[in-house]
């Protein structure tokens, strides 16, 4: 309760007037708040209608704490979800997604500054600086990870961009052997996405695909529904499995969303689940 005295303060008297000590903890505070409110929420329409004030406010925390780790990974992470899962339009949804790699960036050069400086070096340089992260590490390298895999979604057909997804790929590779159960697991699904983006005779890997979705809801429990439908949708009509297909989306229907902090997920889930189904005839 003190902490959102404080933060009320600063924002009344400007947060340029707070003690570093007090902003900091306060804003660490609001992020982890704003994260989890967002992600226990069961109401899509709410967080995508309300989502846009909470990037301006992180905007503005960030503006006046630009060194506060915390509150540059709530940015990449709020930006990117909200560029990949509520914005329609392709221009915005870059410009977007652009911002949440931008705040990944910046808290991956403040933290890990050897990795930083070897993104514009040879792959090997990059590969050997990674392995020298350790698990402390694990927060910074997902959330910068995750919204350059998002900024690389939005920018699906610039070969430029493309040719970013190796780096991803490691780094999510790194992260899944240093805590692979950090954010629910959620780094297999990456690397199950990237491995099943192609079939074998293209140089897809549709059975590692496979290992890393079932590794994901494993971890989870079957908690994360969202495991269940990238394993369907990436895996299940890769290889044309209805079988698997069916089951696996039936099984995310009839499911509770309300777990915590997997709600949102979880809804979006069972919203994407229905729609596969409903064209599962169409497609097989």
């Amino acid at each position: 309760m003190l902490q959102r005295h404080l933060l009320l303060i600063c924002l009344v008297l400007g947060l340029s007037a707070c003690p570093g000590r007090v902003m900091n903890s306060a804003a660490k505070n609001v992020a982890e708040g704003l994260n989890r409110a967002i992600a226990n929420q069961n109401d899509v329409v709410t967080v995508r209608d309300g989502l846009a004030t909470y990037l301006l406010v992180i905007d503005g925390l960030i503006e006046s704490n630009p060194e506060n780790v915390d509150l540059l990974m709530a940015g990449a992470r709020l930006y990117s979800l909200y560029a990949s899962s509520f914005v329609p339009d392709p221009a915005r949804a870059k410009r977007l997604a652009q911002r949440g790699h931008q705040y990944g960036q910046r808290v991956l050069c403040m933290e890990l500054d050897d990795l930083c400086d070897a993104l514009t070096e040879s792959f090997d340089d990059f590969i050997e600086e990674l392995n020298d992260t350790d698990k402390d590490n694990v927060p910074v390298l997902y959330s910068a990870a995750s919204a350059w895999a998002s900024l690389i979604q939005a920018n699906s057909g610039d070969w430029n961009a493309i040719a970013d997804l190796p780096k991803v790929q490691a780094m999510m590779q790194r992260v899944v052997k240093l805590d692979e159960k950090y954010d629910h697991g959620n780094a297999h699904l990456y690397l199950g996405v990237l491995a099943t983006q192609l079939p074998p005779d293209l140089g897809g890997k549709p059975d590692v695909g496979r290992d890393h979705f079932e590794r994901a809801i494993q971890l989870s429990e079957g908690h994360n529904l969202i495991a269940q439908v990238l394993y369907a949708r990436q895996y299940a009509r890769l290889m044309f499995d209805r079988e698997l297909h069916d089951r696996l989306l039936n099984e995310v229907v009839n499911s509770p969303t309300d777990v915590g902090g997997l709600t949102l997920s979880n809804t979006l889930a069972k919203q994407e689940a229905e729609r596969l189904l409903a064209s599962s005839d169409d497609y097989f």
